[in-house]
């Protein structure tokens, strides 16, 4: 069976870091795209940034984010990792890990909340 949980969340003030975790289990970064997928309050989903290839060597990262949040993956500890920093306002979201190029599979998801 197919599962992803996702944590770390919290609150941060504008300016701050927080590391988010996926676990998974039931597949492998080995063979699966594994996306982190965002949703602000009232807004669409946003990509955020993924993961592919062999081991999840590779990876992708939107522009809205790019310089400040970094993906990673721990192959051992079948752990997706979003190192977020210089957080802004705008980042206020659930963040979801998500498995495949059509996300057909999603995590329950973690809540950051960037505020003064």
């Amino acid at each position: 069976e197919v599962q992803l949980q996702a944590s770390g969340g919290g609150l941060v003030q504008p300016g701050g870091s927080l590391r988010l975790s996926c676990s998974v289990s039931g597949f492998t970064f080995a063979t699966h795209t594994v996306s982190w997928v965002r949703q602000a309050p009232g807004k669409e989903f946003e990509w955020v940034s993924r993961i592919y290839g062999i081991g999840g060597r590779n990876s992708r990262i939107a522009d809205s984010v790019k310089g400040r949040f970094t993906i990673s993956a721990d192959n051992v500890k079948n752990t997706l990792y979003l190192q977020m920093n210089a957080l802004k306002h705008d980042d206020t979201a659930v963040y979801f890990c998500v498995k495949g190029l059509s996300f057909e599979s999603w995590g329950q998801g973690t809540l950051v909340t960037v505020s003064s």
